[in-house]
């Protein structure tokens, strides 16, 4: 019955073509496209005036995704309202034609804008994209010419049993397109939860992150649990499938799992978060970023190391601003046995004091540790309250200016010396040539 109405409405509009008459659905075609266009730089003009005082999860999950479908759906309300105002008066096959066009970009542009915000950092979405959009045009373009019917039988023919049950390839198809769906929308809702997470106050970070987590995978679970029931397929049926898989995977997939439940540890332990300085073997960093699977430092130089959450959970891992940021660096500095300690002291608490990240309180203070070889070893003790800024330029400042001080007072900075003495030299033996010379006289 569909199939004889598409090729009627086809028939109807290809006599339609022939007949000055069309030219009127294309102007109210061509008027209905211009008021969307309109209505949606309006919209954009509102939108742009209202993103400074909206909040940041507000604008970033509605703005973008309505600025994408405001041209279609404005355009396919419209369509609709001319198509039946004029259905009475004049032929609207061109309108009626439309209608799928305009609800195909629709559903394009919203899908592609659910899974920017699901995956905001994936390169493969621009591939995506267009093979999406492909597909979208494809079976609107089947169902316009009528063949859409005749492709959904062939796939309902090919069938195969699972357990007690008979799967199609329709079927699966259907259920792979519903479960997509629901995955996309669980994946959007997923997002704008997190959004609002965020930006609640009075909430630990590490807190915001495990509920965002938890929330997203409880409805993706959710969106799988209903989106395969919606079109016949038993979860039932699959369960012996899934048993075996996830007995499969626990075997196999020890590590990742530990990773895994070592992510939530953290997160829910509060013993590191974000924007600590952390040491972990050989790697010492700021917490960047904590995932469910790893946890990234970077490093001082830039460079950013991925650090499993098993080996933070199971390793000794010293965490530089747990509880206070406030650190002690010490910096060692030599004098002559010959220099004048006081004066020396005095001047590396000056050196100390005059930068601006040394804490007043607790004060710099000058320590003698021991007495060395090639001179007298002395310690400078200061306090930084920001050790995520790094410590080298602060050392290097402080020793230049000691280095400065110390060679206008005129005080020794010894460097190793060794004096060989040479006790019952050797007495001196004449060298003699190892040859002689033979003369030859002319003949």
């Amino acid at each position: 019955m569909e199939e004889n109405q598409i090729a009627h409405l086809l028939i109807e509009l290809w006599d339609d073509v022939q007949k000055p008459a069309i030219v009127w659905q294309v102007g109210v075609l061509a008027v209905c496209l211009l008021l969307a266009g309109l209505i949606t730089r309006q919209i954009k003009t509102v939108l742009r005036q209202r993103q400074s005082t909206a909040p940041d999860y507000v604008r970033g999950v509605g703005e973008e995704g309505l600025r994408r479908v405001v041209f279609p759906l404005s355009a396919l309300l419209l369509v609709a309202l001319a198509r039946v105002t004029l259905d009475k008066w004049h032929h609207v096959n061109l309108l009626k034609l439309a209608v799928p066009l305009l609800m195909a970009m629709a559903v394009i542009r919203l899908t592609v804008h659910a899974l920017k915000r699901a995956f905001p950092r994936a390169g493969w979405l621009a591939s995506f994209e267009r093979f999406f959009a492909f597909g979208a045009w494809a079976v609107v373009a089947l169902h316009i010419v009528g063949v859409l019917p005749a492709v959904i039988d062939g796939l309902e023919q090919i069938s195969f049993p699972v357990g007690k049950a008979s799967v199609n390839l329709w079927m699966l198809l259907q259920g792979a397109l519903t479960v997509m769906l629901t995955v996309l929308v669980a994946l959007w809702l997923a997002g704008v939860v997190e959004a609002r997470l965020m930006h609640t106050e009075g909430l630990d970070a590490n807190l915001k992150l495990v509920f965002a987590r938890l929330s997203k995978a409880l409805l993706i679970v959710l969106a799988v649990s209903i989106g395969l029931p919606l079109v016949g397929i038993d979860l039932t049926a699959l369960s012996v499938f899934g048993g075996a898989l996830g007995v499969g995977l626990g075997l196999g997939m020890q590590k990742i799992a530990a990773n895994y439940v070592s992510g939530f540890i953290l997160l829910l332990d509060r013993s590191i978060r974000m924007g600590n300085l952390i040491s972990v073997g050989n790697e010492r960093g700021v917490v960047s970023q904590i995932t469910t699977r790893y946890t990234v430092l970077k490093g001082m130089s830039g460079i950013e190391s991925i650090v499993p959450n098993e080996t933070l959970v199971g390793a000794v891992v010293q965490n530089e601003t747990f509880t206070d940021p406030r650190v002690r660096i010490a910096l060692p500095v030599q004098v002559s046995y010959a220099a004048d300690l006081e004066k020396a002291m005095a001047i590396m608490i000056d050196a100390a004091r005059k930068q601006p990240r040394v804490m007043d309180d607790p004060g710099p203070g000058a320590f003698l540790e021991t007495f060395a070889d090639s001179g007298i070893n002395l310690q400078l003790g200061f306090w930084i309250r920001d050790p995520t800024e790094g410590t080298l330029g602060i050392r290097s400042a402080i020793n230049m200016e000691i280095w400065r001080r110390f060679k206008e007072e005129g005080i020794e900075i010894p460097f190793p010396q060794r004096e060989v003495r040479i006790l019952n030299p050797a007495p001196t033996m004449p060298i003699e040539p190892l040859g002689r010379a033979v003369a030859v006289e002319p003949q």
